[in-house]
């Protein structure tokens, strides 16, 4: 047994080639092998969000608080906020983040595959981002 108490882990700032606006990832657990869980609270500040990206198994995301914006390829803009639980397929492409005034934090849980849990993928650009629209280039 193991108990990381609060606060003993640094923050880090979401990297950019990954991210778009101010996004904090707390770091709360890495499972080791052979389990293959990991969760962080991600706070992403207004209008900040992630790249399109899959994860190989899936994601669990549950908003703590503010209001977010939550996007499968193909699919509209879903608003979620405080309690909401977004459940992501296995490589199903999507993106998420905030919405254009209010923060947003959401617990994110996902599993690793072969070592890895997300691969990603273009930018979400800031007409995607405003109306939802697809891109033109053909999804993955």
């Amino acid at each position: 047994m193991e108990i990381k108490r609060s606060g003993t882990q640094p923050s880090q700032r979401a990297p950019a080639e990954h991210f778009t606006g101010m996004v904090r990832i707390d770091p709360l657990f890495q499972s080791s092998p052979p389990a293959r869980a990991a969760g962080a609270y991600v706070t992403f500040e207004p209008c900040a969000r992630s790249d399109w990206h899959t994860h190989p198994l899936g994601q669990t995301l549950i908003v703590t608080s503010g209001c977010g914006r939550h996007q499968r390829w193909g699919g509209p803009i879903e608003e979620i906020r405080p309690g909401d639980v977004v459940t992501v397929g296995p490589d199903e492409k999507h993106w998420h983040g905030a919405s254009p005034t209010t923060a947003m934090t959401h617990l994110a849980i996902q599993e690793a595959l072969d070592g890895v849990v997300v691969n990603w993928m273009e930018k979400v650009t800031d007409a995607q981002y405003d109306t939802g629209s697809p891109s033109t280039e053909k999804g993955t």
